[in-house]
């Protein structure tokens, strides 16, 4: 198998363009003869979606934080196998993660590059600097041997002659400059609370994407940007042939209903490729559609999204609510996470306070009205066992959400968990019968 020449897209902190800079050249060898792919960096079901919009094809999570080895191996195997070029899109700064014990990674883009064996572009915000940013590069491009920093953007640039300073200033360093990107608010996508809008909801995508193509292709010098690009030489290279893909989670059952809408959007490929390499088959069906669950389907699986931005519509959709409960009466398994989770709840409470009915398979109410933020990788433990595999399984996950638990009823917990540096933080999620779920969001199993 031969391998794609591919790079990490990364910056040295969040809101540094990274994102637009990294789905134009998606755009652009999308549009040329170039097969691309991508994949992105950390717990992130937005940005993806970004991604498979401007490259045309599907876009993976690499956590090295919470995958093992095998799963980010067989994952980027299965990305630079099918691809010319790939590109990755890092997450917040180059060198921000968690705060893991000593010796295990921190979920960083520097220690996924370091992994993957990648080079990294740097994307640096020079709007309100000059000759400074320079020493931004070079700071970067030191802080760790085994991360090379092999190009920078320089983003947000007001005129050719503070281009000019960038370049001058950055000359010494021997990175090369691939460009300067001019500052370009109208080029920008609209923010929600948790990230981004999803991308099956921006009406002006399509002119979204062609515009940032135009921006990268005018500004970047795109072949010295493919000639720094470079196949994989770190310790989760891609073997001579495909693996076999990852099984991070066990599936649900057989057949499994899939809630699948821009209500319930936040659903892992890799957990859902899983399911399918393992045999099950995958049943889509859309909640805000009044779609019920297959009767066919044993198993029913509601992941995260946006519902409390439906909730009114949700808690009128009496076919997909009867649905639920007729699955769970003949003893389906259903599992929910985040926004699942509140909707197989008693009540949920929208953001101006009014309360509603929701499926009531799980004895708990949540509420939008008490907002807190809750964010954090997460160790899951399983209380008790589930479909999810035998109590005391571990699990690598995340959580992120404002919604709060404003009632629990007496029903058993589903995980014990923990954070990313070990402390400890109680029990969380419920599991009643063959219904269970959490705020929680699973990537991979330990």
């Amino acid at each position: 198998m031969s391998g794609a020449a591919g790079a990490i897209i990364a910056a040295p902190s969040s809101g540094s363009g990274k994102t637009t800079i990294t789905l134009g050249l998606l755009r652009h060898f999308a549009r040329s003869t170039v097969a691309v792919l991508s994949f992105k960096v950390g717990p992130d079901y937005i940005d993806p979606g970004f991604h498979a919009a401007a490259s045309g094809r599907p876009c993976l999570n690499i956590d090295s934080w919470a995958m093992r080895a095998e799963t980010i191996s067989s994952l980027f195997a299965q990305v630079i196998g099918n691809a010319d070029i790939v590109i990755g899109e890092g997450v917040m700064g180059l060198f921000d993660g968690a705060q893991s014990p000593p010796g295990t990674s921190t979920g960083s883009s520097a220690d996924t590059a370091a992994i993957l064996g990648l080079p990294v572009i740097l994307v640096v915000d020079a709007g309100a600097q000059a000759q400074s940013a320079a020493a931004t590069v070079h700071g970067f491009a030191t802080f760790r041997d085994d991360v090379t920093v092999s190009g920078v953007i320089f983003n947000r640039v007001g005129s050719d002659r503070h281009a000019r300073m960038l370049c001058d200033a950055a000359a010494p360093l021997g990175i090369p400059v691939l460009g300067c990107i001019p500052r370009s608010p109208d080029i920008s996508v609209p923010d929600r609370h948790l990230g981004l809008v999803q991308a099956s909801e921006m009406a002006t995508l399509e002119v979204f994407l062609e515009s940032a193509a135009d921006l990268v292709e005018r500004h970047l010098d795109m072949e010295a940007l493919k000639s720094i690009l470079r196949e994989s030489d770190g310790e989760n290279a891609p073997p001579p042939e495909l693996p076999p893909l990852s099984l991070p989670i066990p599936p649900l059952g057989q057949r499994i209903a899939v809630a699948s809408d821009d209500a319930f959007r936040f659903a892992y490929p890799h957990v859902l490729d899983g399911w399918r390499a393992a045999g099950s088959e995958i049943m889509l069906f859309s909640p805000l559609a009044d779609d019920a669950p297959d009767p066919a389907s044993d198993a029913v699986y509601l992941p995260g999204g946006y519902p409390e931005l439906q909730t009114a519509k949700l808690a009128a959709n009496a076919g997909f609510l009867t649905g639920l409960r007729d699955a769970a009466a003949r003893g389906a398994a259903i599992y929910g996470e985040c926004g699942g989770y509140m909707i197989l709840g008693e009540t949920l409470t929208d953001a101006d306070g009014q309360a509603h009915r929701m499926a009531g398979l799980l004895p708990v109410e949540t509420s939008f009205a008490q907002r807190k933020l809750h964010l954090g990788y997460r160790n899951a433990v399983l209380s008790a066992q589930t479909p999810l595999g035998p109590a005391a399984t571990v699990y690598g996950a995340h959580e992120f959400h404002y919604a709060s638990t404003v009632g629990l009823g007496d029903a058993r917990p589903l995980f014990d968990l923990s954070d990313a540096a070990g402390n400890d933080l109680g029990p969380a999620g419920l599991q009643s019968g063959n219904v269970f779920g959490s705020f929680i969001h699973l990537i991979d199993h330990r």
